[in-house]
């Protein structure tokens, strides 16, 4: 008999819980606009940002002062950003829009609503994070990895698989993938690229998972000593609780793992195109990469240099394949959802 823990949902569709998940990784995104005070739109843009809301408020100033370019930001789950974009569709007010979600951003692109831009330093993004058409650049990235409590687990096991053995029994969370992108990547990237994909989770449901929460909260069920292990955790979200004192450490198993790309573009209707341009720049520098390895990520050029986490050439990655995802994505999210109610 099955003992998942699930956290109690509402009945409505896969697609807009994908849209709604996507980009919920952030932890701590709130929704906040900024109104422009310039009635000049040579000397501001406006960006649609799904954060983290730290970083991307730090972006935001580096830029200004290095450009004299005012940014009017909004800030927002992908899925908030995706909706305002619709509501806006007959009187567009975005410029940029960044998003953490590669497959929602093929989605923007296939529907037209981005427009192509050949960045300064864009070769030297990861090119498996950017679209080779320049319609957006990964800039940025988080791995998942499992993260544990050091007070609880001295040897956390080395497999996905493992995590169905009777020694995890009621042990283990992973973020809700109707309420986290990240962990809507997670279930398409293992079970796209392993055989055994869905067993694996078939085993870990069996074995009591706790399903609940977005990202900061599963990870706070570990950190509280509720839950010993999260998978699926977001690694820069550990590394920064990691290095505020908490007892948590993480790590990927051998096998591989899922890297969620974030990404950025300039908008089909964007009013000011070169301040758009600019801050697409900006975001690919050498200056705006610091600040995204200073706030644990993954920087999109592997130039940059890290400090207390891991490197993306030390992580196993699987090789997920985000073309076409966003349509194949919502059919990992019902699967998933189907057999959680098993």
């Amino acid at each position: 008999m099955k003992k998942t823990t699930i956290a109690p949902i509402a009945g409505i569709g896969a697609a807009l819980f994908l849209l709604s998940a996507c980009g919920a990784e952030a932890g701590g995104e709130g929704n906040t606009a900024t109104e422009s005070t310039s009635s000049n739109e040579k000397q501001s843009i406006t960006v649609y940002s799904a954060g983290p809301e730290g970083l991307a408020e730090d972006i935001k100033t580096a830029f200004e002062e290095e450009t004299g370019i005012q940014v009017d930001m909004f800030q927002g789950t992908t899925g908030k950003i995706l909706s305002r974009l619709e509501a806006e569709s007959n009187n567009p007010v975005a410029d940029v829009v960044v998003l953490a979600s590669v497959p929602s951003m093929e989605g923007l692109k296939s529907e037209g609503m981005l427009q192509p831009y050949e960045a300064k330093n864009g070769e030297l993004m990861n090119q498996e994070w950017s679209d080779s058409d320049h319609y957006y650049y990964g800039y940025s990235a988080s791995a998942l990895g499992v993260a544990y409590n050091t007070n609880q687990v001295d040897n956390p096991p080395g497999e996905w698989t493992d995590f169905s053995d009777p020694e995890w029994a009621n042990r283990v969370t992973m973020p809700d993938p109707t309420s986290s992108g990240s962990a809507v990547d997670f279930l398409y990237g293992l079970t796209s690229t392993e055989a055994d994909g869905w067993e694996w989770i078939e085993g870990w449901i069996d074995n009591g998972l706790l399903v609940a929460g977005a990202n900061k909260e599963s990870l706070d069920a570990v950190i509280t000593g509720d839950k010993d292990v999260v998978v699926s955790a977001v690694d820069y979200m550990a590394y920064k609780a990691k290095a505020s004192g908490e007892p948590i450490e993480i790590y990927y198993p051998e096998s591989g793992t899922v890297i969620s790309p974030r990404a950025a573009g300039v908008l089909g209707d964007a009013t000011n195109v070169s301040g758009a341009q600019a801050y697409i720049d900006f975001l690919l520098s050498d200056k705006a990469q610091q600040l995204v390895a200073d706030a644990y990520l993954l920087p999109g050029n592997e130039e940059i240099a890290l400090s207390d986490r891991a490197a993306l050439s030390e992580i196993p990655v699987l090789p997920v394949t985000w073309e076409g995802a966003e349509e194949k994505q919502i059919d990992t999210l019902n699967e998933f959802t189907s057999k959680l109610q098993q």
